[in-house]
């Protein structure tokens, strides 16, 4: 958004003066925080994890104050529900047999397939696909036309083409113009796909839903200053178009004037989030962002990508990577993600995560009086003089690159002058290149002395992580984010072990 935003805030408040003083109190309330939230997180991002944390405490008073203007808003025009309304009952209501068996119909009479399969509920993944029938590898399990998905090409022939045309970030974000959509129709009373919204979650585990306290249990953690960003960037998103339909005479804003929250813009920003896939456009010329209603009921495990896009059929269609016995649950393959992805973009953590890694940012010194001569070896190896390392879950988790980088940055003078005069550079990325001993202990005692410095930034241990995760009293959002920086943390022991190995070694 940038200069964008910033122009278009300048010409909503010249526009506006005068519509804000004859506004009711709490609308004028609402609008003078949406402000101060919009310049909060406009300003740039803080390096400084502190001053992160702290302008997340900000932005979530604000957004306190908002939520609770929104709520009194909402419940006097009787049209939405309000933002404390993801009760027990709600859920309940999405796990009804009546709307399974209607979105079920749904899809059926839109030239959707299930085989061998049924919508159903399973203890700590809400709904899923159990599989009614044994199902054998390689089977088309899954099969969703291109008519029942919601894809940004669909949204830019919709009701929203002329607002697009006018506000870049539509133009720009798929994911935001597929989300800015979502809402649009979920607010249309005669809407294609309320089968399906009747069946998306009404909350999602998504970082936006965390408190500041769930937050904080990141701390020592890379994966905190990610989520925060995130917050930051979405919660800007949420100022701007607030902000937009209410001073824009378009009628898709005066749609959404009097249904725009911020409960709202999280629940459509985490459905997309979580849920969104490329499909081939309709010419087949590019790949575009989609939602693909029941294929994105399937939960995740280990496997591999088993769904492809059928151009003659013209549809999605996904295929069984393993075998499924009767009362199973079916999975996918999301992809390789690490669980700090899936943690940020979809919400949990998944413990078994064979693609799971942590990375670590190393750098040559400015003040190191061999500096040069390392930058110069390292870019004969293709590496960067500082970069983003990965530390592999597994039983070799240094890789090549990281162990390059390792040797030629506790190499001597004498030592980075052979390497750069030898045509085999290249060896230095393989454990059993010959090197002297006393650089090998030097390069994994250099490891081990960041791995513990790295383990002590986290405010508990791997052992109190174990113990907090028994207890019962943990809310989910928490709970979460404790089983992430657990996972972070053993790959981080798992990586010490390793490098006493090669020390003893």
């Amino acid at each position: 958004m940038g200069r964008k935003t910033n122009q278009a805030t300048t010409s909503i408040k010249t526009k506006n003066s005068n519509k804000k003083n004859k506004t009711p109190k709490e609308e004028r309330e609402l609008l003078d925080a949406v402000d101060n939230l919009l310049r909060l997180t406009t300003l740039p991002i803080h390096n400084n994890l502190p001053h992160a944390l702290e302008c997340q405490r900000q932005i979530i008073s604000y957004l306190d104050r908002i939520r609770i203007v929104e709520d009194k808003l909402l419940r006097k025009q009787n049209k939405v529900s309000t933002n404390n309304n993801t009760t027990e009952s709600t859920v309940q209501t999405r796990l009804s047999q009546d709307v399974i068996q209607n979105f079920t119909k749904w899809m059926k009479e839109n030239g959707g397939e299930l085989h061998g399969c049924s919508i159903s509920s399973f203890d700590e993944y809400d709904l899923g696909i159990k599989v009614d029938q044994d199902i054998d590898q390689s089977s088309l399990v899954i099969a969703v036309p291109r008519k029942v998905m919601m894809s940004v090409e669909v949204a830019a022939k919709s009701v929203i083409k002329d607002l697009i045309n006018k506000v870049e970030i539509l133009k720009n974000m798929p994911n935001v113009l597929l989300s800015i959509y979502l809402l649009v129709e979920k607010f249309s009373p005669n809407s294609f796909w309320k089968p399906y919204f009747d069946i998306l979650p009404k909350t999602y585990s998504t970082v936006l839903y965390f408190t500041q306290n769930d937050l904080e249990e990141l701390k020592g953690s890379p994966t905190l200053e990610v989520a925060l960003r995130q917050i930051k960037s979405i919660v800007r998103q949420y100022a701007y178009f607030h902000k937009l339909f209410w001073n824009s005479d378009d009628p898709v804003c005066e749609l959404m004037r009097s249904k725009f929250s911020f409960h709202e813009y999280c629940w459509a920003v985490s459905t997309v989030m979580t849920r969104q896939n490329m499909i081939p456009s309709e010419d087949g010329s590019t790949m575009i962002n989609s939602l693909i209603p029941l294929w994105d009921m399937c939960n995740h495990s280990n496997g591999t990508i088993s769904t492809d896009y059928n151009p003659q059929l013209d549809r999605s269609e996904s295929l069984a990577f393993r075998d499924f016995k009767a009362g199973e649950q079916l999975f996918i393959f999301y992809g390789p993600r690490t669980n700090s992805d899936f943690f940020i973009h979809n919400g949990f953590v998944y413990n078994e995560n064979e693609n799971d890694l942590y990375w670590i940012r190393l750098g040559i010194s400015k003040s190191d009086p061999l500096q040069e001569k390392r930058k110069e070896l390292l870019n004969k190896l293709g590496i960067w003089s500082t970069a983003e390392f990965s530390i592999k879950k597994g039983p070799r988790p240094v890789d090549g690159r990281l162990l390059a980088f390792l040797r030629v940055f506790n190499m001597d003078a004498d030592q980075l002058e052979h390497w750069l005069e030898s045509d085999k550079s290249s060896d230095l990325q393989y454990q059993e290149c010959g090197l002297e001993t006393s650089l090998e202990l030097k390069s994994w005692a250099f490891l081990k002395a960041r791995l513990n410095l790295l383990l002590s930034s986290y405010k508990t241990t791997l052992e109190e992580d174990q113990k907090l995760l028994s207890a019962k009293k943990i809310g989910n959002n928490m709970r979460t984010a404790i089983k992430m920086r657990l996972c972070e943390k053993t790959i981080l022991r798992d990586c010490l072990n390793y490098v006493d190995e090669m020390i003893q070694k």
